[in-house]
């Protein structure tokens, strides 16, 4: 059997000290680009492998992050998650990911374990249920990064997005296309629903710039971001005196109930009514017709909480706790603008697709009821 390479073996290979390509390897300290790819040319050609364990035992470390989020199966999360496993393996890290259901029992517990009992070096946490108080008190000095949209008083890194632009530039997608009766599903009104109370305040400004008022009853409110509760919601605003013509959805799952029941209905979308979700879930890609939708940018969130997690583990970044922000942008597809002659299915620019559809509708009617397949 081969003898297996070794650090010494890569650096006389590259001609470098052992030191920098323990650096190369580990990630601890900036090394120039050309070194680092002779090194990494080195690496390859020996076919060298780290010894985790003894790294590990070397330096007290396990090498494993926690990704604890609400729900693996919601979409969102799930891409999410193989973002963040890819990262941290780039890296030298592997990811355990624990479920929470949004129990803030779960989390709480999490917060409260003695750091020598825990398996990983840190955490990402992406928090439905604890407080301000909670993430005050925690017993666990282990490194914990937060990610998603609850706001914090800046002790902790957190990484995120900006809700409130993030709605408000969905809502103005559906007011430049000239609907006036724009309904909002998914706010939640309590103190575990912030993410939902930004998106609903985007909503809200959208409105306010374009002297428009809301009507308070097509302003739904959701336990979850499920398709179930989607399709409830859009039931219930079928049923209004006057429906609205266009839905801003608080996800894509929610967004997807709610063209089922839309189109089950013989309503037309987007002739009848336009639908926004967010999240840009691949099931939006595919859906028919296609789904309009907020695109954060999943693979910029994943790689900032893994690079603000690695820092504190390995104490190489000692500033302040860091808010970050991950970029979005809105992609436009058939559930606002139809399908686009040109390319169907093809995802176009928001700036571009909305003028595009300025042009007068064609007057609305309800379609004959039709069989259609479930998304």
């Amino acid at each position: 059997m081969p003898r297996r390479a070794t650090l010494r073996d890569v650096a006389l290979r590259a001609g470098v000290a052992i030191r920098t390509v323990s650096n190369v390897v580990n990630g601890y300290a900036p090394v120039a680009e050309h070194t680092r790819a002779r090194v990494q040319a080195a690496i390859d050609e020996l076919d060298y492998q780290p010894n985790l364990l003894a790294r590990s035992l070397k330096q007290g470390r396990s090498h494993i992050i926690a990704l604890v989020v609400p729900e693996l199966d919601v979409a969102y999360f799930a891409e999410l998650a193989r973002m963040v496993i890819a990262e941290a393996a780039t890296r030298g890290y592997t990811v355990i990911i624990e479920q929470t259901d949004g129990d803030g029992q779960q989390e709480r517990e999490l917060l409260m374990q003695n750091p020598r009992a825990l398996p990983f070096d840190g955490v990402i946490l992406s928090p439905v249920a604890i407080s301000h108080a909670d993430l005050a008190n925690r017993a666990s000095a282990v490194p914990l990064v937060l990610i998603g949209e609850r706001v914090y008083d800046g002790t902790l890194d957190h990484v995120s997005i900006d809700n409130i632009t993030a709605a408000r530039e969905a809502t103005d997608h559906l007011l430049a296309l000239g609907r006036r009766r724009i309904a909002a599903i998914g706010d939640q009104p309590y103190d575990t629903g912030e993410t939902a109370q930004l998106r609903t305040l985007g909503y809200r400004q959208a409105h306010a710039n374009a002297s428009l008022a809301v009507d308070e009853s097509l302003v739904i409110r959701t336990a979850r971001f499920h398709r179930g509760e989607g399709a409830s919601a859009m039931e219930q605003l079928l049923a209004l005196p006057k429906p609205p013509d266009a839905v801003f959805c608080y996800s894509d799952l929610l967004a997807l109930g709610a063209l089922r029941v839309a189109l089950s209905h013989g309503v037309r979308v987007p002739e009848d009514i336009a639908i926004v979700g967010f999240d840009d879930i691949e099931d939006g890609r595919y859906s028919t017709p296609t789904l309009t939708t907020v695109a954060p940018d999943k693979a910029e969130i994943a790689r900032r909480a893994v690079e603000r997690v690695i820092a504190r583990i390995e104490s190489t970044d000692t500033r302040d706790p860091q808010e970050i922000r991950a970029s979005h942008r809105l992609v436009v597809r058939e559930t606002t603008v139809g399908a686009q002659p040109s390319a169907v299915g093809a995802e176009s620019s928001a700036l571009g697709a909305a003028k595009d559809a300025r042009a007068p509708k064609a007057p609305r009617r309800r379609a004959t009821p039709v069989s259609t397949q479930q998304h």
